[in-house]
């Protein structure tokens, strides 16, 4: 059985409490292209987008009874503390950089994405999509022997859930895989413009601006991200070729599956993916046992 939510508010006191202004998360599926887009985020001269963090799994644990009490005495909590680690982190790694913005895009923070929004309550959000079936498919060819094309497209499908859920409870600005390696300055300049940054030509060769190997965990390490330049995507499967399970997150996003063609992205009612209802915290049923569970299993 997993752990019941840590139960977590926003800083009573946000300017004292947090040291990082206006963090972005980048929300997306596995094997959507975030290893890319956080590549050439970081190309520019403003944004600082490191390897997937996973700030989220660091935990604070009390010792005795009295450092509890002493916490309390200060009106703060063990999730309280927890976010205090977590801002802590992420704005060292940010004044480390010299830069002025900082882009996180670990996949996981899809199942936590209300409480990332609680601890920065001045937080912004890109969300990432790819078709549901090339994300299935790419998830399943980064471990076949791990997952079966089956069960990775229903392993893939939690976190395309999570990234739903996301966007229909968070504002934010949304990029397409397909944009972004089909016409990539187009798409990145769209980005920019939600940062408040200026676009600059060199995100696109982000190989010339890269800081160290990308590690296996901690993104995409395979041989395509490594040319340092956008490369083409894979083409889009037929509509009759998208396994059954992914037919509404692919109505939901807009793509065609099924005998059904593309809907209006964010039609999630008419794609039959219903809204979820409040759970704890706010969050939705599913969402909270996501998050209770840590949500993800990475490869």
């Amino acid at each position: 059985m997993p752990a019941a939510p840590l139960p977590y508010r926003a800083p009573r006191e946000p300017e004292v409490d947090r040291l990082l202004r206006e963090p972005v998360f980048i929300i997306a599926p596995v094997r959507s292209g975030s290893t890319l887009l956080r590549m050439m985020l970081n190309a520019h001269s403003q944004v600082h987008a490191p390897h997937e963090l996973h700030f989220r799994r660091l935990e604070v644990h009390f010792a005795s009874g009295l450092a509890r009490k002493a916490l309390a005495a200060l009106d703060l909590d063990r999730a309280d503390a927890e976010h205090l680690l977590w801002d802590r982190l992420l704005h060292r790694e940010l004044a480390r950089s010299g830069k002025r913005v900082l882009v996180e895009k670990t996949p996981g923070n899809a199942f936590s994405h209300r409480r990332i929004a609680a601890c920065w309550p001045d937080a912004r959000f890109l969300f990432l999509l790819r078709h549901p079936a090339s994300v299935a498919a790419s998830w399943h060819e980064a471990d076949p022997e791990r997952r079966g094309p089956e069960e990775a497209a229903l392993d893939a499908l939690r976190f395309m859930n999570a990234v739903e859920r996301a966007r229909a409870a968070l504002p934010g600005h949304t990029v397409r895989y397909e944009e972004l390696t089909g016409d990539p300055e187009t798409a990145l300049r769209g980005v920019c413009g939600f940062l408040g940054v200026g676009w600059e030509p060199g995100m696109l060769e982000y190989g010339r601006h890269a800081t160290g190997e990308p590690a296996k965990g901690l993104g995409d390490w395979r041989e395509k991200i490594r040319t340092g330049r956008v490369q083409p995507g894979r083409a889009l499967p037929e509509a009759a070729e998208v396994p059954e399970a992914l037919h509404r997150i692919c109505a939901a996003w807009g793509y065609a599956a099924g005998g059904a063609g593309p809907v209006a992205s964010g039609s999630t009612r008419a794609a039959g993916v219903e809204p979820q209802g409040p759970g704890p915290e706010g969050a939705g049923a599913e969402g909270a046992a996501a998050e209770a569970a840590g949500g993800e299993r990475r490869a």
